[in-house]
């Protein structure tokens, strides 16, 4: 896999992460609702759930029954920070246009069909926990990957130097079950140094921010 070429997808996108050079630890804590996201027939619901509804994967009905949910646009959603997003979803260019270039701290998705998905790489900003669930055998399987921990363990925030934390998923991993891998390009203080194929000048980042890139597969 080659990330240089993963990141150009979506080149004409990155100039984002330079308005997101703060710490991941800081705008999370105060986005206490689950937010869960999930799509049927065409249509998207955008709900906000009291208790984690994680439990309970592709039961349209009952996220209806106890969540406060409302039919939204795909254009409608909003794409800023989410604390605990679950997404439901049958197939990648929905869940792209849910979920690229969207700020989450907590993330799970769950492939609520067992078909063939095309291929798309999503860029997720300051993604801390990834949970994935599809069928296998029948059954609905779960896999967890960290991506980084906590500000006092991992030290995303450390004097004036920013981390910011980008993940790209690579969705051909719903169409097999396999380990969740990830792998991070760690210690970036200018991204066009390290992937010299983005064609971005240095005016959209600071000197006082470093990069890790994860590519999750």
């Amino acid at each position: 896999m080659n990330p240089v070429k993963m990141m150009v997808v979506h080149k004409h996108h990155l100039f984002w992460i330079g308005f997101l050079g703060f710490c991941v630890e800081c705008f999370v804590q105060d986005q206490k609702n689950n937010t869960l996201i999930f799509t049927k027939e065409n249509t998207i619901r955008n709900c906000t759930c009291p208790d984690d509804i994680g439990n309970t994967d592709c039961d349209y009905s009952l996220a209806n029954l106890i969540c406060n949910c409302k039919t939204v646009l795909p254009n409608t959603i909003d794409k800023t920070y989410y604390n605990n997003l679950t997404i439901w979803f049958t197939d990648t260019v929905m869940l792209g246009m849910l979920l690229n270039f969207t700020a989450v701290y907590d993330l799970k998705l769950s492939l609520c069909v067992s078909i063939p998905l095309s291929i798309e790489y999503l860029t997720i900003w300051g993604l801390r926990r990834l949970q994935i669930k599809m069928k296998h055998n029948g059954q609905l399987q779960e896999q967890n990957l960290t991506i980084f921990s906590r500000c006092d363990n991992d030290v995303p925030c450390k004097g004036r130097q920013i981390i910011t934390y980008i993940s790209v998923l690579h969705t051909s991993l719903f169409n097999s079950y396999s380990p969740l891998k990830s792998y991070s390009v760690e210690n970036i203080s200018n991204i066009t140094d390290h992937f010299p194929s983005l064609p971005y000048s240095d005016n959209f980042f600071t000197t006082n921010k470093r990069y890790v890139i994860t590519f999750i597969y």
